[in-house]
C-alpha cells in the first residue's frame, strides 16, 4: 500500500497550522509536512510583480496567482525529497488553479504522475459542487472553514485574500461585510491618515519608513506595508473578472505597485516604459494567470523586467487615508532624467522655442495629406456646412 503525504504552503496565510496537521493525519496521512515559503514567495514572486507593475485585466493584483508557483515548486521539491510518484490536489474542474498546479508540476518534474478526483466522474456525479461537499463534511464530522452561513470560498496569502462563489455570485449586490479580512472597513479607518516613505531599489522596495521606524529586509518590509494597508482600508476591490466574480483585499501589494508606477514616472526611459507596459507587463502578468510560470516565454520576460529596472532607485513619500492610498512626493539621488529647470514654464535655459517650428512642420505633413483628402472626398474633419 502507497504512503501518502499532506503538504501545507507557508505563503502567509492566517492559518492553524496545528489544527491543519491533526486533520491531515486524522484523515488518513502518515505525514504532513509544512513549508515555510514565505521569504521565497516575496522575494521572487512578490517583489517581481512589483517591478513590473504586473496586473489582470486592469484590477486584479494577481496575489493567487503568483502564489500557485511558489506552492507547486515547493510541492515538487517534497515530492522528490520523500520519494513520491503520485501528486493530488482538490482544484475543482472549473477553476483556473487546477492549470497554475499541473501545469508547474509538469515543468519541474515531467515524470510525476497527477490525479484531480474533481475531474473523475466517480467524484464530480456525487459532488456537483460545494454544497454537497459541505453537506458530506457535516455528515462525516469533518471541520471546514467554509459554512452555509459564509459559502463562499477564500484563498488567503501574505499578498491578498480572496473571496469568491456563494452569495458572490450575485453581481449586483455589494459582498458582506463581515467578508473581508485583511482590511478594516475604510469607514472604520482611523482619522488620521498614516504618513510614510517607500524607497527603492532598481525596483524593489528596500526601506519603508513610518512613525519613526525604519523597517528593511524583503519579507518585513512587506509585512509593515500590509499593516499600514489592513489599518487603513486600502486595496479592496470587487470585480467580474472573465467568468468569475472576486473580491480581493490586497493592502500592501497595492501600497507598493502605487509607489512603484510613481517613482518610474520620475526616473525610467519613457520608450522603455511603453515597451515595457504594452508587452512585458501585460505578458508576464498573463503568463501567472494562465499557469505559464514555468515557460521559456516567462522566463524571456522576466530579464527584459530585471533590465529595465536598473536606474529604478529613489524613495516616495505616501499617505494612507480610509481606503486610500496617496502619492505625496518623491525624489531621486541617482537619476538625471528630470530636470525642475528644464521642465520648468519660467525658464528657457537650454532650450530655444524656435526649434518647436521645425518638429510641428515635420509632424503635420502627413495630417496635412490626411486633411485634404478628407476635404476631397466630401468628408471634412470639421463637419458638412
Amino acid at each position: 500500500m502507497s504512503e501518502k503525504r499532506c503538504f501545507l504552503a507557508d505563503v502567509g496565510q492566517e492559518e492553524d497550522f496545528e489544527a491543519v496537521e491533526k486533520k491531515a493525519l486524522a484523515l488518513g496521512a502518515e505525514r504532513m509536512v509544512i513549508d515555510n515559503l514565505q521569504q521565497e514567495f516575496v522575494d521572487e514572486f512578490v517583489f517581481r510583480a512589483i517591478q513590473c507593475n504586473a496586473i489582470y485585466e486592469d484590477r486584479y493584483l494577481l496575489g493567487t496567482s503568483l502564489a500557485r508557483p511558489c506552492i507547486a515548486r515547493a510541492l515538487v521539491r517534497a515530492a522528490s525529497k520523500y520519494n513520491c510518484n503520485i501528486l493530488s490536489h482538490g482544484c475543482t474542474g472549473k477553476g483556473n488553479d487546477q492549470v497554475r498546479f499541473e501545469l508547474a508540476w509538469k515543468a519541474c518534474d515531467p515524470s510525476l504522475k497527477i490525479i484531480a478526483p474533481w475531474r473523475e466522474p466517480k467524484f464530480f456525479n456525487r459532488f456537483q459542487g460545494r454544497k454537497d461537499l459541505l453537506d458530506f463534511a457535516k455528515e462525516n464530522n469533518i471541520p471546514v472553514s467554509s459554512t452555509p452561513k459564509a459559502p463562499w470560498s477564500m484563498d488567503d496569502n501574505i499578498v491578498h485574500c480572496s473571496y469568491e462563489s456563494g452569495i458572490l455570485e450575485r453581481v449586483e449586490q455589494a459582498p458582506p461585510k463581515e467578508l473581508w479580512t485583511r482590511t478594516v472597513d475604510p469607514l472604520d479607518a482611523p482619522d488620521k491618515p498614516t504618513n510614510f516613505s517607500i524607497s527603492f531599489e532598481k525596483g524593489i522596495p528596500v526601506k519603508v519608513e513610518v512613525n519613526g521606524e525604519t523597517i528593511t529586509g524583503s519579507l518585513a518590509i512587506f509585512k509593515k506595508l500590509n499593516d499600514i494597508g489592513r489599518d487603513n482600508g486600502v486595496g479592496r476591490i470587487d470585480i467580474v473578472e472573465s467568468r468569475f466574480i472576486g473580491n480581493y483585499d490586497t493592502p500592501g501589494l497595492t501600497i507598493a505597485r502605487l509607489a512603484h508606477i510613481d517613482l518610474e514616472g520620475l526616473v525610467l526611459d519613457s520608450k522603455v516604459r511603453t515597451l515595457r507596459d504594452r508587452n512585458v507587463t501585460t505578458e508576464w502578468s498573463q503568463c501567472l494567470y494562465n499557469g505559464m510560470y514555468f515557460s521559456p516565454e516567462r522566463e524571456f520576460l522576466e530579464n527584459s523586467i530585471i533590465f529595465s529596472q536598473k536606474n529604478v532607485n529613489g524613495t516616495v513619500n505616501m499617505m494612507a487615508y480610509k481606503g486610500n492610498a496617496y502619492v505625496l512626493g518623491r525624489f531621486s539621488e541617482t537619476s538625471n532624467l528630470y530636470s525642475e529647470e528644464e521642465a520648468s514654464m519660467d525658464s528657457l535655459e537650454g532650450f530655444s522655442p524656435e526649434a518647436t517650428s521645425g518638429f510641428l512642420t515635420i509632424q503635420a505633413i502627413r495630417l496635412m495629406k490626411y486633411g485634404a483628402a478628407k476635404i476631397k472626398e466630401g468628408e471634412p474633419l470639421i463637419g458638412k456646412q
